[in-house]
């Protein structure tokens, strides 16, 4: 049996938290910081704070987190980062799927603990890619794992943005592993393709899950280098992109993809599975989802 981690899961917590902060404080300087396009005259977007509660199966407290989310902004048109610790017992549904990935001894104790942030951002200017961002820690009594990811949803691609992001994130992962960005990029590539439609929900870039080579502190160690890359990542492309001129048939393109986007999230999405699965917020759990999306 694994030990308590009080230690390690206060210091994967506050991490996480940690991150949140300089996210939400760089994106809202970015906000501040456009004064061109046809958004420039509105106020500068700012988060609106929710906290958010998961209640156990007795009704008692299962822990909770701070929903962050943006709406309506000069460069985002709507982006959420969320922060969560929750704790508890597994329903069978998430038991069942964790005891199929061979997480060890959850069919005889399904007690949790997951702590973690998620980010996805919608933006305005359909040249401006929109991103998801995702790292956490989770614990069982038998076992702990890490997992999460970043990947670049452009609907109007550019060649030179993808190979940005992507350099990033292999800088990222070269630190920790010789072979993580190929392994996670490939893993990334499978994960977010959406078989109904018969392609890839955007330019990809790396997943990764179940993470535990036995050494927490390594581990801990690439999810943070994760989390921090995931401004150098995106910023530069959103910082080059959010003047670029754009139409009525860009707009248009921009809506069918968050289209795509939504139906990956509903219907594959690991993450939006277990927080409905689990009793977390809905609201914070379906905050991925786009304002505005079109199906022709």
């Amino acid at each position: 049996m694994t030990q308590p981690m009080q230690a390690e899961k206060t210091r994967a917590s506050e991490w996480f938290r940690t991150l949140r902060d300089r996210i939400v404080a760089a994106f809202e300087q970015l906000e501040d910081s456009q004064l061109d396009g046809p958004f420039a005259e509105s106020p500068a977007g700012r988060f609106e704070l929710r906290e958010t509660k998961r209640e156990a199966a007795d009704g008692g407290d299962a822990g909770g987190g701070l929903m962050s989310v943006m709406r309506g902004g000069r460069v985002f048109e709507k982006v959420g980062v969320n922060v969560s610790t929750v704790h508890g017992t597994l329903g069978e549904a998430a038991q069942k799927a964790m005891a199929a990935r061979g997480v060890p001894g959850i069919a005889e104790n399904p007690r949790f603990w997951a702590s973690g942030i998620s980010l996805v951002a919608h933006m305005q200017n359909p040249h401006t890619p929109a991103v998801h961002m995702n790292t956490r820690m989770f614990w069982t009594p038998e076992a702990w794992w890490f997992g999460g990811g970043a990947d670049l949803n452009p609907c109007i691609e550019y060649d030179e943005d993808t190979a940005a992001f992507h350099s990033v994130l292999k800088q990222a992962c070269d630190g920790h592993g010789a072979d993580y960005y190929d392994r996670f990029k490939a893993w990334a590539d499978e994960y977010f393709f959406v078989p109904h439609r018969g392609r890839a929900r955007g330019v990809g870039g790396i997943f990764y899950d179940d993470l535990n080579t036995g050494n927490w502190e390594a581990d801990f160690a690439f999810t943070k280098a994760v989390g921090e890359a995931f401004l150098p990542a995106f910023l530069p492309i959103t910082e080059k992109r959010r003047n670029t001129r754009w139409n009525t048939a860009d707009k248009e393109a921009q809506l069918v993809h968050r289209g795509l986007y939504a139906e990956y999230n509903l219907v594959y999405d690991r993450g939006t599975k277990f927080g409905l699965a689990t009793g977390h917020d809905p609201e914070a759990v379906l905050m991925s989802l786009p304002p505005l999306a079109k199906w022709i």
